[in-house]
C-alpha cells in the first residue's frame, strides 16, 4: 500500500477512536450534571406525574449506558435527538437538533473563514519579515504587540473594540447579527468586529511560531551552505528554510484554526453573534441536554479533524517519518 494511504487510514482510524472515547466524556460529563433536566424543562409548577411521564417520554427513566448507546446509534445515523427546551411543554413541538445546529454551525464557519482568511497569511507575513530581520526594531515591535495580544483576553480585546470602533467612533456595529437574506457585503460588516477580534487573538501565536521554526531552520548546515553561495537572504526562506518549516507552521495552523471554530465561544457571546458557541451557551442556560451534547460532538470532531490534517500534512512533508526505519 502506498505509504501517504496508509499513513491517512491510520490517522483517520485513530481520529475515529478519539472521537468515540470523547463521546463517552461527553455523555459522562452530561449525566454528572446537577438538577432535574425535566423539571428544569417542565417548570418548578410542574406536578411530579407530569415530570416523571416526561421522564419516560425523553427516555430518562432509562439507565445512562441505554441513554448513550441510543444517542451515539442516532448520531451514526445522522439524528442528534430532538430539543426538548424549545418545546416547553409536552404538547410542544420538537424541534431536531441537527436543524438547530446547522444554521449556527454555518454562521461559526463563515466567521472563522473570515478570520483565517485574514490571520493566517498576515501571521505567515509577519513571522517570515521577523525572522529574516531578527533583532532589528521590525522584530522587536511586532514581538511587543503580538505578547501583548496573546496576554489579553479575547472578552477584554472585544470590549476594547467595541468602545472604540462601535462607540467613540462608530465605524463598526457591536452586535454581529446576521440573518440568512442579509447581503454578503452587511454580513461582512456585522462581523467585522468579532473578526478583528480573533485575527488579533491568533496572529500572535502563528506569527511567533512561524518566526521561531524558520529561525531554527536558519542555523542549519545547508542554509549556511546556502549563504555562501551568494543566495539572497528572501531566497535562502523561500527556497530553502520555508519548505522544511512547513510541518510546524502547519501544526500550528490547525490548532489556531481548531480554536476558530472550538474556542470562538466567548466571542460569539460578547457580540451576540448567531454561532454555534452561543447556541451552546444557551442550550446549557436552558438545561437542554440533546443540544448541548450534539455542540459538544461538533466542536470535538471539528478539533480532531484539524489536529488529523496537521499530523497528516506533518508525516507527508517529512521523508523521515513518511518512511521510519
Amino acid at each position: 500500500m502506498n505509504p501517504v494511504l496508509r499513513t491517512i487510514l491510520q490517522r483517520l482510524g485513530l481520529g475515529i477512536a478519539t472521537l468515540f472515547v470523547v463521546s463517552i466524556i461527553i455523555s459522562l460529563t452530561i449525566e454528572m450534571l446537577p438538577g432535574d433536566f425535566a423539571r428544569a424543562v417542565l417548570g418548578q409548577s410542574a406536578t411530579p406525574e407530569t415530570v416523571a411521564a416526561f421522564q419516560r417520554e425523553i427516555g430518562l427513566d432509562r439507565s445512562p449506558v441505554v441513554r448513550y448507546f441510543n444517542w451515539i446509534s442516532g448520531v451514526l445515523r445522522g439524528d442528534f435527538g430532538e430539543s426538548y427546551a424549545s418545546a416547553g411543554s409536552l404538547a410542544g413541538h420538537r424541534r431536531l437538533v441537527a436543524e438547530m445546529i446547522g444554521p449556527r454551525l454555518l454562521n461559526t464557519l463563515f466567521l472563522a473563514g473570515a478570520a483565517a482568511l485574514i490571520a493566517v497569511p498576515l501571521s505567515l507575513f509577519l513571522g517570515f519579515m521577523a525572522a529574516l530581520y531578527r533583532n532589528s526594531f521590525f522584530d522587536r515591535a511586532v514581538n511587543v504587540v503580538s505578547l501583548t495580544s496573546i496576554s489579553s483576553p479575547e472578552f477584554f480585546l472585544a470590549y476594547i473594540l467595541i468602545m472604540f470602533l462601535a462607540v467613540k467612533f462608530p465605524i463598526f456595529v457591536s452586535l454581529a447579527s446576521i440573518t440568512p437574506n442579509m447581503p454578503f457585503l452587511d454580513r461582512l460588516h456585522a462581523i467585522a468586529l468579532p473578526t478583528l477580534t480573533l485575527v488579533l487573538v491568533i496572529v500572535a501565536h502563528m506569527m511567533r511560531m512561524t518566526r521561531a521554526a524558520i529561525i531554527n531552520l536558519l542555523a542549519s548546515p545547508y542554509i549556511e551552505m546556502s549563504r555562501l553561495k551568494g543566495a539572497r537572504p528572501m531566497q535562502v526562506i523561500l527556497r530553502h528554510a520555508l519548505p522544511n518549516a512547513w510541518a510546524p507552521i502547519a501544526n500550528v495552523i490547525a490548532l489556531n484554526l481548531a480554536y476558530l471554530v472550538v474556542g470562538v465561544v466567548v466571542v460569539e457571546v460578547v457580540f451576540t453573534y448567531p454561532g454555534i458557541g452561543q447556541l451552546m451557551v444557551d442550550a446549557v442556560s436552558k438545561r437542554d441536554l440533546p443540544v448541548v451534547q450534539g455542540c459538544a460532538l461538533v466542536f470535538a470532531g471539528t478539533y480532531i479533524l484539524l489536529n488529523l490534517l496537521a499530523d497528516i500534512v506533518t508525516i507527508v512533508s517529512n521523508p523521515r517519518l513518511l518512511h521510519p526505519r
